[in-house]
């Protein structure tokens, strides 16, 4: 540890030095960022603050790898680091001469396909084929969405800093062979540092941008650094579970620039827009619109990056049952406040559903899952199988054992008595958004009708033979608070 706190304190260093004497270039030079009706910020801002995270990471990073042991510490990684170079200096071209959109994704294809060349890729499948594939979509994927979420002052490398943060962390505390060790960890020690200190002056209010130079470098480093590591994981093991945790570890790492970037591609898509078209439609610029200042904002996103990598360090210390309950809550949690996130008004344009035409099979269906009725239903399954699951955890101390097996058995039965009472008591014809005590005490109903139904039928067929009814009891309080839970929070936020 103290090796890598010596280099992360060097980059720091660096970049405070760096960043400065910089922005006075950027500024002497006329490359600053102008304000735009399409854009954030509302004042002249020097761009090339990437320039001085690159420079602090590669001084500290060849001074530590030089210190360590080149053969050791720097020689696997150099190939990143070039190709690291390559993508900086693609986003300071990009900044400098205003590259367009295809010429700069197909620069990125390039470094990447040389990247692969060295041997970096992912292990996600027995194809190395589809490796390749899926590496080359998770570098330009990644790099890409750093560059997207860098529209507030502070987030694109705040939330490079945190992800990274937990990536050491998740190697520190596990390590393994061949899995990253003194290379890795000393590389990511020196990303952080730098980026860190480039945050005193671009945090808000900022003096300076990272531009694509830095967005573009900070992303391609981590997609590389993320790919790495599954790369050993995934040939020392095949299981299916063991490969699902080998996937989740750095989706979850990296989960909020996923998400950023789906969700506005989503959206502009929704509204055609074109997707590589700027705009004030971020997760971050809701959250401002709905009442948050932009530190809050900003501080908030930092705070779902921090949960999500929290959840990427609990998977290697919770069984597989445990770990895929708390990712589904955490999951579910995401979804509704995103689903909130997305009815903030942000277009002037209407949306493709609300001009779709009324009549015919298409539309019908459209309008009945823009009504939510369809996603109830999806949703109370859901929340069935959570609910029943984590009853089971509980009643066997996270180790539910031989009755697994009565688990999958008796699922079916709960599912369907579920979905049946709920239909049955109305509870799919309210309004979420004007959920009462009424719907309250019918959800209750239901679930209660719902919980014994399928008591009386198991007793008929198995005499609880291997089972234990304190499941139900369990079930019932948990299914309970669940439904009341999703549909009070539209009301809360409708």
């Amino acid at each position: 540890m103290p090796l890598y706190l010596s280099f992360f304190g060097i980059s720091f260093v660096l970049a405070l030095l760096f960043t400065p004497l910089i922005r006075k270039l950027a500024l002497r030079s006329g490359q600053v960022a102008v304000p735009r009706d399409n854009r954030w910020h509302r004042k002249e801002t020097a761009l090339l603050g990437g320039v001085g995270i690159f420079a602090a990471m590669s001084i500290a990073w060849l001074s530590g790898s030089l210190w360590a042991g080149w053969r050791i510490a720097g020689q696997p990684y150099l190939p990143m680091i070039l190709c690291a170079a390559g993508i900086f200096l693609l986003g300071l071209a990009d900044d400098i001469f205003n590259m367009d959109p295809q010429h700069k994704l197909a620069g990125q294809v390039i470094i990447a396909a040389i990247l692969l060349f060295f041997g970096f890729r992912l292990g996600w499948t027995d194809s190395k084929t589809l490796d390749l594939f899926f590496s080359i979509l998770w570098i330009v994927g990644i790099t890409n969405a750093f560059n997207l979420l860098d529209n507030m002052d502070g987030l694109s490398g705040g939330i490079a800093f945190i992800a990274g943060a937990f990536l050491f962390l998740y190697h520190y505390l596990n390590p393994s062979p061949g899995s990253f060790s003194i290379p890795g960890l000393l590389l990511l020690s020196t990303y952080l540092g730098s980026i860190l200190g480039f945050l005193v002056y671009n945090f808000n209010p900022a003096s300076i941008f990272m531009g694509d130079a830095g967005s573009l470098f900070i992303g391609f480093v981590l997609a590389c650094l993320t790919m790495t590591q599954n790369t050993s994981l995934a040939n020392e093991e095949t299981s299916f579970f063991h490969l699902l945790s080998v996937i989740l570890i750095p989706v979850l790492i990296l989960f909020i620039p996923i998400l950023d970037t789906g969700f506005v591609s989503l959206m502009r898509k929704l509204f055609r827009r074109p997707i590589s078209q700027g705009g004030r439609d971020h997760s971050s610029h809701r959250l401002v619109a709905i009442g948050f200042s932009e530190k809050k904002a900003v501080l908030v996103l930092y705070g779902f990056s921090v949960a999500s990598g929290l959840l990427a360090l609990a998977l290697n210390h919770f069984n597989i049952g445990t770990s895929v309950v708390l990712i589904i809550l955490y999951l579910l949690f995401i979804l509704f406040f995103w689903i909130y996130l997305a009815k903030v008004k942000v277009y002037s344009e209407k949306s493709i559903i609300s001009d779709h035409p009324s009549g015919g099979f298409t539309p019908l269906l459209i309008e009945m899952t823009y009504r939510r009725r369809l996603f109830e239903v999806l949703l109370d399954l859901v929340l069935i199988t959570v609910a029943y699951y984590t009853a089971y955890l509980l009643r066997f101390e996270g180790a539910p054992g031989t009755n697994f097996d009565f688990f999958l058995k008796s699922l079916p039965i709960v599912i369907a008595g579920q979905i049946l009472f709920f239909f049955l008591f109305g509870v799919y014809r309210g309004i979420w958004e004007s959920t009462s005590l009424r719907d309250l005490i019918t959800y209750g109903k239901a679930i209660t009708a719902g919980t014994i139904a399928p008591i009386l039928l198991l007793l008929f067929l198995y005499r609880f033979y291997s089972f234990s009814r304190a499941v139900f009891v369990i079930y019932w309080g948990l299914m309970l608070m669940f439904v009341s839970v999703t549909r009070l929070s539209f009301r809360a936020v409708g």
